[in-house]
């Protein structure tokens, strides 16, 4: 495409967002929905929209309400009494209502705002299957993107085929295909708010028009009548709907404003919580997310995100531990492990140990590794007080790691009192042994990404076009992130070995 076409083309897509934008306008002052003055709703270059401050902005200022009749709920949708008569709940419930009220066009009350979202959202989800692969290869989002689109395609041949089939919802079959499916489901997962109890998980115009950045959100999503916040970090759940036997809204409702909801209707509330300057990008926060989370729920990645977490599966360490001993050491080490009552993290059937933003194993991980790694004679001391070692909620990590030291100890005048801060804890677990295994676990991990160098990625990154290869450049920020840790790790395992020969010296 030459320059004339594709300005010519950007031309038009600036007019159809701007027309969007107007129309949502005219929709939230119809519905109700309160927005500030000093707010300024933009159109992005890239398709979407964003929020800026026209006048500057004060901690506790109210900068936007919202009627809760005005969001989209599995209770307000017109297909409420169909969602409930298949008994479907949670995220599901929701997508369900999105993909219904898509598929009404104009006879939606929510028309003008459906109209602002995308088509999806560009989340790995929806890439290209053989795409997602070559991208996301050995990165933390490898396998999972896999899991999740076995698991919506199960989920739909499960609850959207049967709901199709009964009846209960006079649409186009085309409009609740598997595509379909995957589409509305990436804009619950990436814009949806927890509002209550009543009405769950619900698409609340306006509030998702505000951008993320990590530590660094103008405003809140708040409830007035609710006590908890409604953006902490949502749990997809499923469940059975509550059974409620209202008649709010039926699927043969055709009216053009949202139905009456006679629960709970009281406005949600955008409050300011961090001054913003004229002219500013006004953010909220979708929590505290490493870029893994970021890019599979919300399509984009940071740069240098604290938040960035690197995983390091059990399976990987049972590995290591086979290829330097036997299989039964291994098993018979990882067997007391538990015995005393560690365990890793677990997801989607998996056991797996964190690797902080600094480098920093979990604590599990090198419990498990100097059990791994202790001689013969200290592992027999420790079998024999096992029973007196076993962790449980009510025991303290800092004291439970001293008496494990202290166990597997050869020193009768070894000294551990007045130990009170982890850090200083952990260096306890530290020995020539559990360094070098970290560093074979970070190459280990290290070699599941493509042949590509750290630097290579790096270069990779330098050069990529953002606007045109977003997919390219968000799955490159990731996997320079991670690697970035796994270098971190290394020389978190190399500086303790240090520490540990300048000590004998």
């Amino acid at each position: 495409m030459d320059t004339h076409a594709a300005a010519m083309d950007a031309a038009i897509d600036a007019a159809v967002a701007a027309r969007r934008l107007r129309a949502f306008k005219r929709w939230m002052r119809a519905h109700g929905v309160v927005c500030s003055d000093a707010l300024r709703l933009d159109a992005s270059e890239s398709g979407g929209f964003h929020v800026r401050a026209f006048a500057p902005l004060r901690e506790g200022d109210l900068v936007a309400t919202i009627p809760r009749r005005a969001c989209l709920t599995p209770r307000t949708t017109a297909a409420a009494a169909a969602i409930e008569a298949a008994e479907l709940g949670g995220f599901l419930a929701l997508t369900v209502a999105v993909m219904y009220e898509r598929a009404r066009g104009k006879e939606s009350p929510w028309y003008a705002y459906l109209r602002m979202l995308p088509d999806c959202e560009s989340v790995p989800l929806v890439w290209p299957a053989d795409e997602a692969e070559r991208l996301l290869a050995g990165t933390e989002l490898d396998k999972i993107v896999k899991q999740d689109r076995e698991l919506l395609c199960e989920d739909w041949k499960e609850c959207i085929e049967p709901l199709l089939s009964s009846g209960e919802l006079d649409v186009d079959p085309d409009d609740f295909s598997l595509e379909k499916y995957f589409s509305a489901k990436t804009l619950v997962s990436s814009r949806s708010f927890q509002i209550d109890n009543y009405h769950g998980y619900g698409m609340v115009p306006l509030a998702d028009l505000f951008n993320h950045k990590t530590g660094g959100e103008h405003v809140h999503f708040t409830s007035v009548s609710d006590t908890s916040d409604s953006d902490v970090e949502e749990e997809e759940d499923d469940d059975e709907s509550d059974g409620s036997t209202d008649d709010q809204s039926t699927v043969e409702n055709n009216t053009n404003s949202p139905p009456e909801v006679s629960i709970n209707d009281e406005d949600l509330e955008m409050i300011v919580v961090r001054d913003a300057n004229e002219g500013d990008e006004v953010y909220n926060t979708y929590g505290t997310m490493g870029n893994a989370a970021l890019l599979h729920r919300y399509g984009f990645t940071e740069l240098d995100n604290q938040y960035d977490i690197v995983n390091i599966d059990l399976a990987l360490v049972t590995k290591w531990c086979k290829s330097m001993f036997s299989s039964r050491h291994a098993r018979a080490r990882a067997s007391l492990w538990r015995n005393l009552g560690y365990t890793g993290c677990t997801s989607q059937e998996a056991e797996y140990f964190e690797i902080s933003y600094d480098g920093e194993p979990q604590l599990e991980l090198l419990i498990l590794l100097y059990i791994a790694t202790l001689k013969a004679d200290a592992y027999d001391k420790l079998i024999c007080v096992a029973d007196d070692l076993i962790v449980n909620e009510e025991h303290d990590s800092i004291g439970s790691v001293v008496r494990l030291v202290k166990a597997t100890n050869s020193n009768p005048n070894f000294e551990l009192d007045g130990l009170d801060k982890m850090p200083d804890v952990m260096k306890l677990l530290h020995n020539k042994n559990t360094s070098s295994a970290l560093l074979s676990l970070a190459d280990m991990r290290e070699s599941l990404y493509d042949s590509n160098t750290l630097e290579d990625d790096e270069e990779k990154l330098k050069n990529c076009n953002f606007s045109k290869e977003r997919k390219m450049y968000h799955s490159l920020v990731l996997r320079v992130s991670e690697k970035r840790i796994l270098n971190r790790l290394r020389k978190y395992a190399s500086s303790c070995s240090k520490a540990k020969k300048r000590k004998h010296l």
